[in-house]
């Protein structure tokens, strides 16, 4: 297992590209069985969780190649309809399959999903949806077994918006009969995203991006070539990796309008941001004034940046109060931000966080995907050095993270444990 050695104190200087985003690249794995054929996704991240989708999608029978950071999925002959246990324990978005193989195929066998231990991620309002589109769901041992004879049209109200849910049905609605009405959809760019590719394939898409996603579903779809876009949480985490820093460091391949959030956050604790020619300068201050922030479904303040945030406030000037309305268990990383001296009380959802003028590097433990940033993040401002073990998390969201901070100027390894 490897570990992470950061020996702090360094200011982050210089450029550095944002890699593909996870969180639309995996959905847009996924769709590929709705249009067989050769796909050809570009852009795409080297990481544990892509991986885990080629094993889903190769097990139900897609031939998968890749090129560099392009990758080729030919679905032709997509007949197994199971998704098992073993492949989906480890990555949640697993379950995204069940839409696009019960809309192909007309049944689907699929295990519940694992993925971080961030609290309870239900896929109920999955499965209430494509019972609304006409599909007999019954959960078996541990499995969702669905089956619809021709999936049919329908409006369908999200009791909370929920970005798998909207990806989900989008996909299964693309070629149901009739038109689709998703009310109280997720508006993230990951779900634009994959409208583009399904409205290439020749889906009838609209409104994504808005909360009334509109789907008039299609006889058939074909296969294409598509560019994922810019991680953007990968960006917001290099963002704060030069504020938390005193750096001054240039991001390229990035949407800055896709962080318009977390940019008002970071100006009002002080950081200096520009963009000229997609090109994104970001500026630390001497110290960070600390700032109050509420994680919302986008496009307010994303839950996913919440931990790295909260390690800038660790060394702000002030105290700030962190509230976390999405996810119910992303506090774990506290106890470990604690080990390196910072001054941080939890009270159910929210965390107060008294920023000290400097924190101590400590040997620490990443939880989760997030978690395992804001450690990184306080270990690059700390006095001196920081292990940081269970790392594994991170492979499933950063590509070579280490070796583009090493670029930055960070004092970074990766050895052996």
């Amino acid at each position: 297992m490897d570990k992470l050695i950061i020996k702090g104190g360094k200011k982050l200087t210089g450029e550095v590209s944002v890699s593909g985003s996870k969180n639309a690249a995996l959905p847009i794995f996924v769709s590929t069985i709705l249009a067989p054929g050769l796909n050809e996704i570009r852009n795409v991240p080297f990481l544990r969780d892509i991986n885990t989708t080629i094993k889903v999608l190769e097990s139900l029978g897609a031939v998968v190649e890749g090129n560099g950071n392009i990758v080729r999925i030919d679905t032709t002959h997509v007949n197994n309809v199971e998704a098992t246990y073993d492949l989906v324990k480890t990555m949640r978005a697993s379950v995204l399959v069940l839409g696009p193989l019960l809309a192909r195929h007309g049944r689907a066998r699929v295990s519940l999903p694992g993925g971080c231990a961030i609290g309870a991620r239900p896929i109920n309002l999955h499965l209430k949806g494509l019972a609304a589109l006409g599909a007999d769901i019954r959960l078996e041992h541990g499995y969702v077994e669905a089956k619809a004879k021709k999936l049919k049209g329908a409006r369908i109200n999200f009791d909370i918006s929920t970005v798998g849910g909207t990806e989900q049905l989008m996909m299964a609605a693309a070629l149901a009969t009739g038109e689709t009405v998703l009310e109280n959809a997720a508006r993230e760019p990951e779900i634009i995203d994959l409208a583009e590719i399904l409205i290439k394939m020749g889906a009838r898409i609209d409104g994504a991006g808005t909360d009334t996603v509109r789907i008039t579903g299609v006889k058939e779809l074909a296969p294409v070539a598509h560019d994922v876009m810019p991680d953007r949480i990968e960006a917001g985490t290099f963002m704060v990796a030069a504020a938390i820093t005193g750096g001054d460091i240039k991001i390229r391949n990035m949407n800055l309008e896709h962080l318009d959030a977390l940019v008002f956050k970071l100006q009002d604790a002080g950081v200096e941001i520009t963009n000229r020619d997609n090109v994104v300068r970001v500026k630390g201050p001497r110290r960070p004034k600390a700032v109050n922030i509420k994680t919302r479904p986008y496009p307010g303040f994303p839950t996913d940046m919440q931990a790295q945030f909260m390690a800038l406030m660790c060394v702000a000037d002030g105290a700030s109060v962190i509230s976390e309305n999405i996810f119910e268990n992303r506090f774990m990383h506290v106890s470990e931000l604690l080990r390196f001296g910072a001054d941080i009380t939890v009270e159910g959802n929210t965390a107060t966080v008294k920023g000290v003028k400097k924190l101590s590097g400590a040997p620490v433990m990443a939880t989760d995907l997030r978690a395992s940033a804001s450690l990184i993040l306080a270990g690059l401002a700390s006095d001196n050095t920081t292990e940081i073990s269970r790392i594994y998390h991170l492979d499933r969201g950063y590509e070579s993270i280490e070796k583009k901070l090493a670029g930055l100027g960070a004092d970074i390894q990766r050895v052996k444990e």
